[in-house]
């Protein structure tokens, strides 16, 4: 697997656990702090995510972390 393909699926699993949660984009990287652009590009598979933000966006979301790379 291409590291543009780990991204691209790390993010469409992030968009897909938050949509769940019924949060939008925006609101979402508030809460969680980061930038809403960048929390865009993540969700879009342009970013490779540090850990710190891996653990910031699974805790947003209430999930482990290790559930992001399902």
């Amino acid at each position: 697997m291409a590291p543009d393909d780990v991204k691209v699926l790390f993010g469409r699993r992030v968009r897909q656990l938050r949509k769940q949660k019924g949060v939008s984009q925006e609101a979402f990287a508030h809460t969680i702090q980061i930038d809403r652009s960048y929390f865009g590009s993540i969700e879009r598979g342009g970013r490779n995510v540090s850990l710190e933000n891996i653990c910031r966006i699974a805790a947003g979301l209430e999930v482990a972390p290790a559930e992001l790379l399902r």
